[in-house]
C-alpha cells in the first residue's frame, strides 16, 4: 500500500520560507514522477511543481517560478519543496502526489497516489 506523508507546513510571514517534505513508501520511488499540488479554501486543487523520476526534469506553476524549488532524494524516498519569498496567495493545503511513470505531468488526473496534505499559511 502506498503512503505519502507530508511535513514541514506551518505559518510564516510574507517573505519567509518553508521547506516541505514528502516521505514515500509502498512504491518504487525511483521510478515514479512526483508532484506538489495545493488547494486553497473554495478553490480547486492546482499544480505547483513536479519532478521526473531521475530528478533531471522539473515543471513549475508560472507564479512560483524563481521562488519554489522541487527536489528529490531517491535514496531516502523523499521529495521536497523549498518555498522562498512566500506570499499570502500561497496560503493553501499542500499535497504530495506520485504517478507511475517518469514524466512530471502537471495535471492532477495524471497522479495515482496522494498524501493527506500539510497546511501552509502566509500572513501579510
Amino acid at each position: 500500500q502506498v503512503h505519502l506523508v507530508e511535513s514541514g507546513g506551518g505559518m510564516v510571514q510574507a517573505g519567509g520560507s518553508l521547506r516541505l517534505s514528502c516521505a514515500a513508501s509502498g512504491l518504487t520511488f525511483k521510478s515514479d514522477a512526483m508532484g506538489w499540488f495545493r488547494q486553497a479554501p473554495g478553490k480547486e486543487r492546482e499544480f505547483v511543481a513536479a519532478i521526473s523520476s531521475t530528478g533531471i526534469t522539473t515543471n513549475y506553476k508560472e507564479s512560483v517560478k524563481g521562488r519554489f524549488t522541487i527536489s528529490r532524494d531517491n535514496a531516502k524516498n523523499t521529495v521536497y519543496l523549498q518555498m522562498n519569498s512566500l506570499k499570502p496567495e500561497d496560503t493553501a493545503v499542500y499535497y504530495c502526489a506520485a504517478r507511475r511513470g517518469t514524466v512530471p505531468y502537471v495535471g492532477t488526473q495524471r497522479y495515482d497516489n496522494w498524501g493527506q496534505g500539510t497546511q501552509v499559511t502566509v500572513s501579510s
